[in-house]
């Protein structure tokens, strides 16, 4: 397993943040973009994912 000083960690959870917005962007506000009609499946699944991201970046940051 890879071992990361405080530093690199934080760093590291700091983009685990912006994966969670760019997965959030991509399954809920681009349900709107479309000309399909909304998938509820798709808007539960990002914010699933939103949580899950932030819950490991606070981890990872040592917030939590």
């Amino acid at each position: 397993m890879l071992r990361l000083r405080p530093g690199p960690r934080a760093a590291f959870g700091e983009k685990v943040l912006d994966l969670a917005n760019v997965a959030a962007a991509t399954l809920v506000f681009g349900q709107f973009v479309r000309s399909e009609p909304l998938s509820w499946t798709s808007i539960v699944a990002g914010a699933a994912l939103w949580f899950v991201f932030v819950s490991a970046a606070l981890w990872l940051m040592g917030a939590w």
